[in-house]
């Protein structure tokens, strides 16, 4: 079987086919470029809607993770956390493990002094 005896090859059908094919292809890495923009952006607009006090290092880090992506990463932490609730509630945990340790450290002062 020849390649002339091929439907749709040599004439206006196989040119509109063509122009089609490349059409699809086009759009479709336009979609993801667009895409992947559009996520990759995502840190900076989260950072706007919070009015985020870290909005240049968070644009700078998101610029940088076109190179390295795992600095995109670090620009979603910071975008997406709260970096002063965090902060509170890791002072809180601390004071109670320190409240429950000197509670703890009365009680076996308590025993001791019972025993002697």
């Amino acid at each position: 079987m020849s390649l002339v005896s091929m439907p749709f090859v040599g004439g206006a059908a196989d040119t509109a086919l063509h122009v089609v094919a490349v059409t699809v292809l086009l759009g479709t890495i336009a979609a993801i470029g667009f895409g992947f923009w559009k996520v990759h952006e995502l840190p900076l607009h989260k950072a706007h809607s919070k009015k985020h006090q870290q909005i240049g290092l968070i644009s700078a880090l998101t610029w940088i993770g076109f190179i390295w992506h795992w600095v995109w990463v670090i620009a979603v932490i910071i975008a997406f956390v709260d970096g002063e609730k965090a902060l509170c509630r890791i002072r809180d945990i601390w004071k109670e493990s320190d409240t429950k340790n000197a509670g703890s450290e009365a009680e076996v002062s308590l025993e001791e002094q019972s025993n002697a």
